[in-house]
């Protein structure tokens, strides 16, 4: 395909641009009552899946760079969410743990994203699935190409 002949509502990197961009719209209001961006809210799904992680691991998990991470985790740190720590035993380490808030926000922050889901939303467990998959394929090819 010549991508020099397609419009740009046509390409490809501008609709995933697109969702991108609706997706934070989206994850923005959800998560107003919270005072959580969206990245905020990736950190926490990290975290939910696995506690106690080291700066590095959790860049890694969501694959940004730690000097990104850093201030946002200082900043959630302040407002609560999250405990950041070094070890005795390692002090060039520092671990990223959930505080009670950070646990027992997260019924009530699913409830909301599904709320917000439920209302307009016509998407059934299929669709969601097969358009992850999709998703998940792009990601893997567009590793392979900048790898």
């Amino acid at each position: 395909m010549d991508v020099t002949d397609v419009s740009l509502s046509e390409q490809l990197c501008f609709s995933v641009y697109q969702a991108n961009h609706l997706f934070n719209q989206f994850y923005q209001k959800a998560l107003k009552d919270f005072d959580l961006t969206y990245p905020q809210y990736l950190v926490l799904l990290a975290l939910w899946e696995k506690d106690g992680q080291s700066v590095r691991d959790l860049a890694g998990t969501l694959g940004i760079g730690s000097n990104t991470l850093t201030p946002m985790l200082k900043r959630m740190e302040t407002m609560g969410w999250l405990t950041r720590t070094r070890p005795d035993n390692d002090q060039r380490r520092l671990i990223i743990s959930l505080t009670v808030q950070g646990l027992n926000e997260r019924q009530a922050i699913g409830t909301a994203l599904a709320n917000c889901i439920q209302e307009p939303a016509d998407l059934d467990d299929g669709s969601y699935k097969e358009m992850l998959t999709v998703n998940k394929r792009l990601i893997s090819l567009l590793k392979d190409m900048v790898d």
